[in-house]
């Protein structure tokens, strides 16, 4: 029979070698530091772009970690709405990539609002506005009540099922409940250290038929939101995990079936933070050369220009000829021509090839500096 972390006496007491993740803490505060001394030279428009492909890559994320599959453009145009910013490619959204949405944008604006059960119940509400879960009707915005049996994470086809955790039992969960959210609104810990902690203990609890690791993940992103003093978000957790996701699940499992001392879970949580404050860097790097490069050229690009600037330094795919650039921005070949004429005119673009042959490419300056 499997032993749970709920079950070691003295749950919930969890204890870390506090040098060690010290030690790790550190090196993930030098890096969220690097990223926003980066992303404070960029200007405040692409620091907007920044959040809003954040937060979409967040809550697409966190969906597809639990297998569930959003539409991208849908997610950001539903933030883009709620948030007041006009896109250029705006399509409507569906009602549940609204209340992810909404869930979302309330953890990340109102990060110093006490997490209340309430506030919580408010966002599994968001999360099944129609009371099911895919075919099944749930119990929504309250604590799961185990009428079907206990709680358990399985995986596998009908009948060959894998249990990898079972919760604690439905009675126990209104009193973990207000455990953990004493340690939300009350502990002066470190909130760095607090969502490492958090995410492993709410998850643990499972307090709801549905919806759990998702909720999990955005109670990590409001503590993180607060640790960068509401910041922009710059950065996705989420989609650092979607990248580990097995190994995301390996350590879970392995350290809800554990003793209280949660150090392995600690040390993997700050590690995969700073890969995804490094990844983020990467990334905002890429943005500081596009803005230099233009804004050295001196150049008065049109947004047509700019936007296929932009696909060329995010990576185009395949070779960028005059007529891929017609049918990208739906103009005329004369115009698409007239276009690419005045970036060679400026040194932004550079022309290969002749004939059919004749495609275009970033100047090779911008290329070196992309591989240092």
């Amino acid at each position: 029979m499997k032993h749970y972390i709920y079950q070691n006496e003295g749950w919930p007491h969890f204890t870390w070698e506090h040098q060690k993740i010290n030690s790790l803490l550190t090196e993930v505060l030098t890096a969220k530091g690097f990223l926003f001394g980066q992303m404070s030279a960029v200007g405040l428009q692409p620091q907007d772009t920044a959040h809003l492909d954040n937060i979409t890559k967040d809550i697409v994320t966190s969906a597809e970690i639990e297998g569930e599959k959003l539409n991208l453009q849908e997610v950001r145009s539903s933030i883009a709405r709620k948030l007041g910013i006009s896109i250029a490619d705006s399509i409507p959204s569906k009602r549940n990539v609204d209340g992810l949405v909404d869930m979302m944008l309330d953890a990340l604006h109102n990060y110093n609002a006490p997490l209340t059960d309430e506030r919580l119940f408010g966002w599994h509400n968001c999360l099944f506005p129609t009371g099911y879960s895919g075919f099944f009707k749930i119990d929504v915005a309250m604590y799961r009540k185990d009428q079907k049996g206990p709680m358990q994470v399985v995986s596998g086809p009908i009948g060959m099922e894998k249990v990898h955790y079972v919760a604690p039992p439905a009675a126990e969960v209104p009193a973990d409940m207000k455990d953990f959210l004493d340690y939300i609104n009350n502990s002066s810990e470190n909130l760095i250290i607090k969502a490492a902690v958090a995410h492993l203990w709410f998850v643990s609890i499972h307090p709801f038929d549905d919806g759990n690791g998702r909720i999990t993940r955005a109670i990590t992103d409001m503590l993180l939101t607060k640790s960068d003093n509401g910041s922009k978000r710059f950065y996705s957790m989420s989609a650092q995990i979607q990248k580990e996701k097995k190994a995301y699940y390996g350590i879970l499992e392995k350290c809800q079936q554990g003793s209280l001392d949660i150090t392995e879970w600690m040390e993997w949580f700050l590690i995969c933070l700073k890969r995804a404050l490094e990844s983020a860097s990467s990334a905002t790097r890429i943005i500081l050369l596009k803005y230099q490069f233009v804004n050295q050229a001196n150049a008065d690009l049109n947004p047509r220009q700019k936007k296929m600037i932009g696909l060329l330094f995010e990576g185009f795919n395949g070779k960028l000829t005059s007529s891929k650039w017609a049918k990208i921005n739906k103009i005329t070949q004369m115009t698409a021509n007239r276009d690419i004429t005045d970036l060679l005119g400026h040194g932004l673009l550079i022309k290969h090839g002749d004939g059919r042959s004749t495609h275009y490419t970033l100047p090779d300056k911008i290329k070196t500096e992309e591989e240092l």
